[in-house]
């Protein structure tokens, strides 16, 4: 009788493919109240790298952390339009606290640009002051309507940029800046993932920003995933809050503003990118165990050899872990570890003991090959950054094959409901052509130049609009 796969293969039903896997590798389990979720000490693991790899990078732009109050007074909201209006349905409001009706609400973050100006305000007076660059780590709450674990969830954990600057072009280069060089650097040399980097139609940017950037990845079912966004702010939010400072030659003027946001979406695209119908793949940049060494039965010289290879491999800075479980069948384990992405099996037992060797399984191109004791430590720097590559190179040529220039706007519909990405030109598409693929669920990811770079504006000449249907 053939033995039932751990979960759903992703050709019959990518949906629940992906609740099976994050269920089956431990990584997150729906929350009490709708929406909300509960990530696992493996998920959150992957989120602790994710942040250290960001933080260092945002730190390197001159930006410092700092933490601003989760609970916002209701009229910081009305002090812009568009910005209110954008997050009106997905507010959590506070009405009552201690026993009694609270004298003004106050929201539950969903993004921090009205309490971060506030602050703006306060501690900016001068050019001296400027440039201001702050970054928090935080939870946001954003009434979800379609839940998805990672990818849409009433309460998700993130990072979000805030800087003020003393002039537009200066706070244009830092939001590219961020896109680039933190952002892009991070999911391709971290991630190992594929991104257009982009430029949102008006419909699409972020409520209260003049211009936002994205990076937009593909997922395995061909759809695309925001994946992170950093966005012009202008001087909206200045003048809502009268963030003003004084100019080298003596005069009042308003800031420059950006903000820029990353996500625990990123274990869902993770997932999404890299997975397989064994399991999660996990970069070994990223990986916190990139290597498991596991004693396959619990024979004394085993279980000293595997623990001896473990001290050897974390002292050449290998992460590794030491499974040896041996009152735990070896397949289960195995089994485990296959579908948590651990990028590395070093398999030991009796026999592999007495002939000087190993049994290495790696899980990203699914090779298992016995090698030499004596040549584990130097060999696995090598196959983790050649695994790293490979992974890069397959979500690379993913995009590539299902990824069609068309002509019309019909052609651009079929082309993403067939699972894949279309190119046209913003020309044929324009602001009516998107409301028309939006009756096909089908949105414009972004918009590039002809050349592929980022535009400098929406109707530059020769536009090129990505649509595609996406989480």
């Amino acid at each position: 009788m053939a033995k039932a796969p751990v979960l759903t293969p992703r050709a019959d039903d990518f949906p629940r493919w992906y609740q099976d896997l994050i269920n089956k590798a431990e990584l997150a389990d729906n929350g009490p109240v709708r929406g909300t979720m509960v990530i696992r000490p493996y998920g959150y693991g992957l989120w602790e790298r994710m942040q250290a790899e960001m933080d260092a990078r945002i730190k390197e732009t001159g930006t410092q952390n700092a933490y601003f109050p989760l609970l916002i007074p209701q009229s910081y909201f009305v002090k812009e339009a568009d910005h209110v209006e954008g997050f009106a349905p997905e507010l959590a409001v506070v009405t009552h606290g201690g026993g009694k009706e609270l004298e003004e609400p106050a929201v539950v973050r969903p993004t921090s640009e009205m309490i971060v100006n506030d602050y703006f305000s306060k501690w900016v007076q001068s050019y001296r002051d400027l440039p201001l660059r702050i970054n928090q780590w935080a939870n946001v709450v954003r009434w979800e309507l379609r839940p998805r674990l990672f990818l849409r969830t009433t309460e998700f954990l993130w990072q979000e940029g805030h800087t003020a600057h003393a002039t537009y072009e200066e706070s244009r280069d830092f939001a590219a800046h961020i896109q680039r060089h933190v952002y892009g650097d991070f999911l391709e040399n971290v991630l190992a993932m594929d991104f257009l980097s982009g430029r949102k139609t008006a419909k699409e940017r972020f409520a209260g920003a003049v211009n936002t950037l994205t990076l937009e990845s593909m997922m395995g079912d061909g759809k695309a995933l925001q994946m992170v966004t950093s966005h012009e702010l202008g001087q909206i939010f200045a003048k809502a809050f009268n963030t003003r400072y004084l100019s080298k030659e003596g005069t009042q003027e308003l800031v420059w503003q950006t903000s820029w946001g990353s996500t625990t979406r990123m274990i869902g695209a993770l997932v999404m990118t890299h997975g397989d119908d064994n399991g999660l793949r996990v970069p070994p940049r990223l990986a916190q165990i990139q290597a498991v060494v596991l004693a396959i039965k619990g024979d004394e010289a085993v279980l000293a050899k595997v623990r001896e290879i473990g001290d050897r491999l974390k002292a050449a800075g290998i992460r590794v872990h030491v499974d040896d479980r041996t009152d735990t069948p070896f397949g289960r384990r195995a089994v485990d570890w296959e579908l948590k992405g651990v990028p590395v099996r070093i398999e030991i037992g009796p026999r592999d003991l007495e002939n000087g060797t190993a049994m290495l399984t790696r899980r990203i191109p699914g090779s298992k090959e016995p090698v030499p004791l004596d040549t584990l430590v130097p060999l696995l720097p090598t196959i983790l950054e050649e695994d790293q590559h490979l992974l890069l190179r397959q979500s690379r040529e993913r995009r590539a094959s299902r990824t069609a220039d068309v002509s019309t706007i019909e052609e651009a519909v079929e082309a993403a409901v067939a699972g894949g990405w279309a190119r046209l030109p913003w020309a044929t598409l324009g602001e009516e052509g998107e409301a028309r693929l939006a009756e096909h669920a089908v949105t414009v990811r972004c918009l590039l130049a002809e050349d592929g770079a980022v535009p400098d504006a929406e109707d530059a000449p020769g536009n090129v609009a990505v649509v595609a249907r996406a989480y």
